[in-house]
């Protein structure tokens, strides 16, 4: 019961307040329709989108790849348009597809403490626990579609420039053009699964500081260190525990017998790891003192 004079909050006294519905709060659509109308996002957009244009220019200026030795994915690139698109997924998984994925999840809660609007978010009122889930769900959409958006424009781009035709294996033989759309969509599959590790760290790291930049350039710089650390030999067997020592075991798929092996404990660590760190964020945002 509170006393005379003490201001109450309606939605928390009375969770039945005529016209309050938490779980319509923050929209799915309202947020996405803010951050799909961010500069950020645009630019993020038009610079996956150009990687496969400037690629084709590139191997026209340059000529085709050279073989030296061992043929790997990169010397097949202008075999077809398929094996253009994988081979933009090549040189992309390792970083550049990280930096979607850090700046969608790192910047999303942290923008809105830098700009002072969170707390009027959480006085509006907003469930924190719905504020973070809309967030987090538009962000990794955003996420999923950066994957999609670089082997879709390289496919098509590498199809006009080379040609619709099988898929050719580094190794010896060609997948059918109609069986390899299925391979790259399980490799865009895994590529977005692997990249969760940062997805969670740069959510995390979002509700723990009022800088969006710290936010992002925390998860990109703990990611590459993850890289760093499984080039390290002397670990051993304790490299498996680390996300990056599975990131290219996608190319198991492009394989003439797919193997799953590598890609599901991939997928089980990175999952794993996402997990852990995604019920940190909800659990530290959840009794956090929001002053911004």
């Amino acid at each position: 019961m509170s006393t005379p004079g003490t201001l109450t909050d309606p939605a928390r006294t009375d969770p039945t307040a005529p016209g309050y519905r938490p779980g319509r709060t923050l929209p799915l659509r309202v947020e996405a329709v803010r951050q799909l109308r961010r500069r950020r996002t645009q630019v993020m957009a038009a610079i996956l989108a150009l990687l496969p244009v400037v690629m084709v220019a590139a191997f026209a200026i340059g000529g085709e790849p050279e073989r030296r030795g061992r043929v790997n994915l990169m010397d097949t690139a202008t075999a077809s348009g398929l094996n253009f698109a994988a081979v933009c997924l090549f040189v992309s998984a390792g970083f550049l597809l990280v930096i979607p994925v850090a700046l969608f999840c790192g910047d999303t809660v942290a923008s809105e403490a830098g700009w002072s609007s969170l707390r009027y978010l959480l006085a509006a009122p907003v469930p924190r626990a719905r504020l973070l889930w809309s967030k987090l769900v538009v962000a990794l959409a955003f996420s999923a579609a950066a994957m999609v958006l670089l082997p879709l424009v390289g496919l098509l781009v590498g199809t006009l420039a080379y040609g619709w035709g099988p898929l050719q294996i580094p190794t010896g033989g060609a997948l059918p053009a109609d069986e390899a759309v299925g391979r790259l969509a399980v490799v865009v599959a895994y590529v977005y699964v692997s990249q969760l590790v940062t997805a969670g760290l740069a959510f995390w790291l979002s509700t723990r500081t009022d800088a969006p930049l710290g936010a992002v350039g925390g998860a990109v710089g703990l990611t590459i260190v993850g890289n760093v650390l499984d080039a390290v030999t002397a670990l051993g067997d304790w490299r498996a525990f680390l996300p990056a020592h599975w990131q290219f075991a996608w190319a198991d798929a492009l394989q003439t017998d797919i193997a799953w092996s590598g890609m599901l404990q991939g997928a089980s660590v990175s999952v794993s790891y996402a997990l852990i760190l995604f019920a940190l964020a909800f659990r530290g945002f959840a009794g956090k003192d929001i002053v911004s």
